[in-house]
């Protein structure tokens, strides 16, 4: 199958460190070529990939001080695929840009879906599932879903990463750890407390966006400062990942927002790390009850279930994991939707080419 995948410009795919999406359309499209499909991959210059690259821009937006208005760029990038589209160069487009396709795409024959990667619960997003009811869109969680029931929803298709991405590493489990992103949703003032309250060392590798250094300087800042239980180690690459989520005895992810997916709990899952989290989004979805870690509604049972952890099979994680949260799994998962989808529109097809 000729398979087109639409990634956003704002990280290179890979991402060079934080950034779910594209570290997700990195490993679907490298499962897709493997399993001997010719994909394009649309992406900005500074990826890496086995498919086609296909850069309309050099780098990174984000790493780009030149670029003030993004849109004008995904703009152009979605013409791009169009013309691409009239010469009838893919089989199949898969599109990582939430809504921005939908009213040039829906007008063209070649099959295609969205993924729709983040939070849909925001007032503004009620009227576009209203006026593009019928656009076919991919949920990575069931839980994402609630907000918008009018939405076409083709199937759910949870996160995978590479089964050797991650795995787990020879160590002492000594510590609590936090991953990724220090954001007052994600709770990391949470998480210290959780820490504090059991009296547990609390290592914290995670970034802080400018949009969320405030929250940092303000609450997070005074709590590790002369904190000897907290240690913040700042942003990890994946290839540090291992080890530091290896010699963890848990995951804490307090969270209070409704995670869409939450690549870090299966992060920690490939490496046999179990995880308590808040009972929010898509965390009873990904999480198996007393298996791969505990679903918690607040600090205080949080910290009751600390002492538990030890007491998981940390090879029967890293087994659930290979079983649910492996890209190949997730790669077929799309594969069966984009079949179903060219099956659906097919008879469209034929009825539109008789009518010319």
């Amino acid at each position: 199958m000729r398979i087109a995948q639409v990634a956003p410009l704002t990280e290179a795919v890979p991402p060079k460190l934080y950034g779910g999406t594209e570290r997700v359309v990195h490993w679907l499209t490298e499962e897709l070529v493997a399993l001997g499909h010719d994909v394009t991959l649309f992406a900005s210059g500074d990826s890496q990939t086995s498919a086609k690259l296909d850069a309309l821009w050099p780098r990174a937006l984000r790493l780009d001080g030149s670029v003030r208005d993004p849109n004008a760029l995904h703009m152009v990038l979605l013409e791009r695929v169009r013309q691409k589209c009239d010469n009838e160069e893919f089989d199949f487009l898969h599109f990582h840009l939430d809504y921005y396709p939908w009213s040039l795409f829906h007008r063209q024959p070649t099959p295609f879906l969205t993924t729709l990667h983040g939070r849909l619960d925001l007032p503004e997003h009620q009227p576009v599932f209203n006026t593009f009811s019928k656009m076919p869109v991919i949920s990575i969680s069931n839980a994402q879903r609630r907000p918008v029931p009018q939405a076409n929803w083709v199937t759910t298709i949870h996160h995978g990463l590479p089964e050797k991405l991650l795995t787990p590493k020879p160590a002492k489990q000594e510590y609590l750890a936090v991953l990724g992103r220090i954001a007052p949703e994600k709770g990391v003032d949470r998480a210290i407390k959780i820490a504090m309250h059991c009296g547990i060392p609390l290592k914290i590798a995670a970034k802080v966006d400018r949009a969320d250094q405030d929250y940092y300087d303000e609450l997070i800042k005074p709590m590790i400062a002369g904190n000897p239980l907290v240690d913040f180690i700042g942003e990890i690459s994946d290839h540090e990942k291992s080890d530091f989520l290896s010699g963890a005895l848990g995951l804490l992810l307090p969270i209070d927002w409704p995670e869409p997916f939450g690549l870090v709990m299966i992060e920690a899952m490939a490496c046999g790390t179990p995880v308590i989290a808040f009972n929010r989004g898509s965390v009873p979805e990904i999480i198996d009850e007393g298996l791969t870690g505990f679903v918690v509604e607040d600090l205080l049972s949080a910290a009751g279930v600390v002492k538990r952890l030890p007491q998981l099979d940390r090879a029967a994680i890293r087994k659930q994991f290979e079983e649910r949260f492996t890209a190949r799994r997730m790669a077929l998962d799309y594969l069966a939707a984009y079949r179903s989808l060219q099956e659906a529109q097919a008879p469209r097809i034929k009825l539109v080419s008789s009518a010319e």
